[in-house]
């Protein structure tokens, strides 16, 4: 494979400005909720959904913003639970808000990904706004009934102003005003509940204000006096946060964090923690932990001298600065906590755009861990055969000709640049293999445009025509067929439409996509759970993350976050001398076999293009469901050796199905959980390949990657099926034409037969190897297990408040001790696996073998454990199943490039933090 490793494509950067989790933690006696996500906002408007699966940390969803629409505040809140006729619970639904440069408030649909409703009111910009907290739920019956259960929201804005909004009835609307512009109209730079009752509210005039929402008035004026000598007069109070003894904190402009009483609000203590401002507070839940960021690109951590076992700080003890660390290499502007019975992070975010994940609970004990501050789906695609390479970022796009490289010194040309009308950011983009076509999306529109090549004494640029397309809104994702025939748009409300494009053999002729879509039925899927996310409102994890078409536009293919994939083949063979379009009214059998679980009305017309028509893979059902949401899906291409049959006497009616010999399509999905699902798509099965190599035989550096998989590109001959898998910080290679071998460590005689080579029975679990292989999931969902040596504390135990064994006094447990337990039922499923695996390739071999039959048990038993040997010995394996390197980093993108039947040619595009133009930084005194 040859790589352009490039950095001429430019991609701006986009700082993170806002962070807040759905839940700050379970409730009493719960698990982790499944519905707990992360939504992280940034400066060009674009706001990131993040599933922390454990540890994964997966970015599932991204809500587009717009020109101008920087996200300066994000907040969530959750409905009142229900109970049904059958009194099972339902969950609340979760609603998430949004502000930024705007005198409204934004609440966002968490399946569309579209603004929902806008607050209104007569007040100015709010620059930052709050959510009430939740009624405790020993406090909704009895002497508490009839008391409104809503969450409702406090903003406060650039004059001074308060004002309360109402989230009642599922809207979004003006209450009242808490309290109005004061004289010296100073803003309000922070807020937050103190209880469902009391608001503290920071402002640019050195006061923190405390207020009472019932009545509006004033409880209290709190000054932090005039600014340091030789600076300004005012202090800016940035940040107010709670704890959960009624106390408060403070972060502000001159670097100090200061705590005050929660009965007489007086000061009771004043911290430098840092050299410049004070941007943002984060607290633990117990009231016992403070973390800081400012301008100085540290994160602090404070800590109270809290009795050893006291549930809570008490009033009166004194906090310390712990320690500081700088994660960051510019502003830290955003942070955000939860805490549960696993999952107990930290997140911090600023303009250097990447997101910082630290341990809560088990300080001192892990790492810190980074993700990804690159978009999880690629703005990265090409035309291989016309060496056209297209990269976008919010309303641009950009198309560069990359030559063939004969001396080296060949640039990368631009050759077209567009910037979209209209304010929405790019959502999707998709070009032909020859890069005749370009298809992009917004949330508003769908646009696509004829890219003519120029004439040879013309100039290298591209000319641009713009296509008329049949009505539609803006799309979620749009997909082109490699030979340009169909155009497949993903909507917001997770619609899936076709559309026919007519193209001439002449390339300056103008295309055009006949009328109208045809809507494409998804499978109804019953067992999707219902939670926060999914509900009578709408189902979040059906929301569609990737659609690709295969090689020859024959069968289209969908993934949801839910694991199903839907898949649709081509009825039929293209006959230009049938009707452009026919529609005929579909049957009430087959009206009903098209079940969707969508609420829309969605016509049952049949649709047949030219003789073809697009029809539910009639295997499609019997494709197994993935362990976790995709992050990849991609089709396999085929060797231009294998074509499609000729129809029988030219009948259209005639196409490739299961029970008809067809070409193979072969359907990779790689899932969150890193495991590749190999299909067989018109047979709606596993492959060979995922049959015999189940997750046990991945190799290890595979298996422990902290990074999720963004693309894929292949390179297929007759001799490899070679698979290309990139990552963040990580190139993979598996050669799906041989199998991987096994983990050495395990026993293959003990697997076939359950005796070891001795011939003692023994147990049939894979033997461990003595050094543990570490995970991709940290226990608290952070980086790994620090060592003992890089480790800031030396001892570190957790407290069970439970009776040890024969004792009625309570027990310290040993983290370390508690994280060393491995599942072994895990293990043992594993161990299943690799064992019916072993037996698959085995069987593979006998039917290549001789049929003769063997007499002697004796010697069928020692031929059995000799294959089975010859199985788990990785030198027998046929050469380089897998290569690897981390080398190339931070990856943006690669795309392949050159033309069909030449060795492969990749672009791959790297993004490296010390080329991004963050601006000038706080240089502190000792720098």
């Amino acid at each position: 494979m040859d790589i352009h490793r490039s950095r001429f494509v430019p991609y701006p950067p986009s700082a993170i400005n806002a962070l807040a989790f759905s839940h700050t933690h379970p409730g009493e006696g719960s698990e982790d909720p499944e519905c707990l996500r992360l939504a992280v906002g940034r400066s060009n408007g674009n706001i990131e959904i993040w599933n922390p699966a454990n540890g994964a940390w997966l970015q599932e969803r991204v809500f587009y913003g717009g020109k101008d629409r920087s996200v300066e505040g994000l907040a969530w809140t959750q409905e009142p639970d229900e109970k049904d006729e059958q009194g099972t619970t339902i969950p609340g639904r979760l609603r998430l808000f949004s502000i930024g440069y705007s005198s409204s408030v934004t609440e966002w649909n968490l399946t569309t990904g579209l603004p929902a409703r806008h607050s209104n009111g007569n007040h100015s910009e709010v620059w930052c706004f709050a959510t009430q907290p939740k009624l405790e739920a020993h406090t909704k019956g009895g002497a508490r009934t009839g008391v409104d259960a809503q969450q409702n929201l406090v903003a406060g804005c650039a004059d001074g102003t308060l004002v309360l909004l109402s989230t009642a009835d599922n809207e979004l609307r003006f209450d009242k005003f808490l309290s109005r512009s004061t004289t010296k109209k100073a803003r309000v730079l922070s807020v937050t509940y103190k209880d469902r009752n009391v608001v503290l509210a920071g402002f640019a005039d050195s006061m923190v204000r405390v207020f009472d929402t019932r009545n509006g008035s004033v409880l209290r004026n709190i000054s932090l006096g005039n600014g340091p000598s030789g600076g300004p007069k005012e202090i800016l109070v940035w940040k107010v946060k709670c704890l959960s003894n009624g106390d408060f904190v403070s972060g502000d402009s001159t670097g100090d964090i200061r705590i005050y009483d929660g009965k007489n609000y007086s000061q009771t203590q004043r911290i430098a923690g840092h050299e410049a401002d004070v941007l943002d507070l984060a607290v633990s839940r117990d009231g016992s932990m403070i973390f800081s960021g400012g301008m100085d690109r540290r994160t602090c951590f404070y800590s109270c001298n809290k009795k050893n076992g006291a549930p809570r700080a008490n009033r009166g003890e004194k906090w310390r600065k712990v320690s500081h660390k700088r994660y960051h290499d510019h502003d830290v502007k955003a942070m955000a906590t939860y805490e549960g019975n696993k999952l107990n992070v930290v997140v911090s975010g600023g303009i250097d755009t990447q997101p910082i994940v630290a341990p809560l609970r088990h300080f001192g004990k892990e790492l810190s861990r980074g993700l990804p501050a690159l978009p999880r789906d690629p703005s990265l695609i090409s035309a291989p055969e016309a060496r056209l390479l297209v990269s976008w970022w919010n309303c641009e796009i950009r198309i560069w000709r990359v030559k063939i490289q004969e001396d080296g010194t060949e640039k990368p040309k631009v050759v077209a640049r567009l910037a979209l009308q209209g304010d929405e950011n790019i959502a999707s983009a998709s070009i032909t293999r020859d890069g005749a076509l370009l298809a992009v999306s917004t949330a508003n529109e769908v646009k696509l445009f004829q890219l003519i090549e120029p004439k040879p004494a013309a100039s290298s640029g591209l000319r641009i025509r713009k296509l008329e397309l049949p009505s539609t809104s803006g799309a979620r994702l749009v997909r082109l067929s490699e030979d340009g025939k169909w155009l497949a748009v993903v909507t917001s409300s997770g619609a899936v439409q076709l559309a026919r494009i007519i193209r001439s053999e002449d390339a300056a002729e103008r295309p055009r996509a006949l009328h109208p879509f045809q809507h494409l039925q998804r499978l109804a899927r019953g067992d999707v759970q219902k939670d926060a996310l999914n509900g009578t409102w709408g189902q979040y994890t059906r929301s569609i993350t990737h659609a690709e078409f295969s090689g020859d536009g024959t069968i289209f293919a969908t993934a949801d976050l839910a694991g199903y994939v839907d898949t649709w083949v081509i009825e039929g063979h293209e006959d230009s001398t049938a009707p452009e379009v026919e529609i005929a009214q579909a049957s009430s059998s087959s009206a009903e076999d098209d079940d969707s679980e969508d609420e829309e009305d969605v016509s049952t017309q049949l649709m047949t293009f030219l003789g073809q028509r697009w029809i539910r893979n009639p295997s499609g059902h019997t494709m197994p469901r993935l362990d976790s949401a995709p992050l990849l899906l991609s089709f396999q291409p085929r060797l231009e050796g294998s074509a499609r049959p000729v129809p029988n006497n030219g009948n259209p009616a005639v196409h490739p199905t299961r029970h008809n010999p067809h070409p193979e399509h072969n359907l990779l999905l790689v899932s969150a959980e890193h495991q590749l699902y190999h299909f067989e798509v018109l047979a709606g099965r596993l492959s060979e390949w995922s049959r015999r190599n189940p997750i046990s035989s991945y190799p290890s550096p595979f298996r422990i990657l902290d990074n999720p998989v963004k693309g894929c590109t292949w390179d297929v001959s007759e001799t490899r099926q070679r698979v290309w898998l990139y990552g963040e910080k990580w190139l993979f290679m598996f050669d799906l034409a041989h199998d991987l071998p096994f983990p050495g460590s395990v026993d293959a005689s003990t697997f076939a037969n359950g005796v070891d080579e001795k011939g003692i029975a023994g147990s049939k679990k894979r033997k461990r190897a003595t050094i543990k292989e570490p995970s991709r999931k940290s226990g608290s969902g952070a980086g790994g297990v620090a060592l003992e040596n890089e480790s800031l504390v030396t001892k570190l135990r957790k407290f069970n408040n439970g009776p040890s064994e024969g004792s009625s006094k309570s027990a310290w447990i040993g983290l370390t001790n508690a994280r060393d337990g491995v599942d072994s039922d895990n293990e043992e499923y594993e161990d299943k696996l690799q064992a019916l695996a072993i037996i698959r390739r085995r069987a593979g071999q006998d039917d290549m073998s001789s049929d003769e039959p063997v007499n002697d048990d004796s010697l069928s038993e020692e031929k059995d454990m000799e294959e089975s040997k010859q199985l788990m010995d990785p030198t027998r394996q046929n050469p380089e199943p897998w290569w690897h390197t981390f080398k190339y980093r931070p990856i943006l993108g690669m795309v392949p490039i050159g033309g069909s039947g030449q060795p492969l040619e990749v672009v791959l595009v790297e993004r490296p933090s010390w080329d991004l133009d963050l601006g000038p930084r706080f240089v502190g005194s000792h720098e």
